[in-house]
């Protein structure tokens, strides 16, 4: 892979352009959520939430992603696997602020530590009517999380993985209503990242493609 510096350069000069938005997230869009998809600004009383897809050096000069699995406790996204982040207090000067700050209390990592690139398009979440805007950052270190009780585990993603053209796979998951629905994901470390996360992480991989279509798995 290119050098981390080379690539974080890169994306901070390309998240200033348009955005490959819809066309990219609708790859891994479960079907029930296309139209949700094309209603770019939501509801009027949606609420405003940050997340942040942290890059890292990772092994064999590949580059992380770091995903955090929630705790099962019931909630909207109970269980799920999703980038740190949460919804907007009134203590956040901003959605950029929203993200760090969320960042460190579900994995430790410090703001200060943190180089925020951009951001990639908004997504609108129906089941908890949430505006999610995800923005990109990088730390120049391999992190080690210390996560709190809204995580259960975290996960450190290689870029290289994601890549693979297998993706995206149909699993099946167990929507809120008890039933059972095929939906396109990336199947890794034996866990499902779809829905929300799996869009975001599509638009981003697109990102990166458009540049550095060496990085894919021969």
């Amino acid at each position: 892979m290119k050098s981390f510096a080379v690539l974080t350069s890169y994306l901070k000069e390309r998240l200033r352009q348009p955005l490959p938005g819809l066309e990219a997230q609708i790859k891994l869009a479960p079907v029930n959520r296309i139209k949700d998809l094309k209603n770019v600004t939501g509801p009027l009383d949606a609420r405003e939430s940050a997340v942040l897809a942290l890059l890292f050096p990772y092994k064999n000069k590949d580059v992380g992603i770091l995903l955090i699995k929630r705790t099962v406790d019931g909630s909207v996204h109970s269980g799920q696997i999703s980038f740190p982040g949460g919804k907007k207090e009134d203590c956040d000067p901003d959605l950029t602020a929203t993200a760090l700050r969320e960042t460190y209390e579900e994995t430790g990592i410090p703001p200060k530590n943190v180089t925020v690139l951009g951001t990639l398009s908004k997504i609108y979440i129906h089941p908890s009517n949430f505006n999610v805007f995800p923005y990109v950052g990088y730390i120049n270190y391999e992190p080690e999380v210390s996560a709190n009780s809204e995580v259960e585990k975290p996960l450190k993603i290689p870029i290289s993985e994601l890549l693979d053209p297998v993706f995206p796979v149909n699993k099946e998951i167990t929507g809120k209503d008890g039933n059972i629905y095929s939906v396109p994901c990336y199947y890794i470390q034996n866990e499902i990242i779809w829905g929300a996360t799996a869009m975001m992480l599509s638009e981003l991989l697109a990102i990166l493609i458009e540049e550095y279509p060496s990085i894919l798995p021969q």
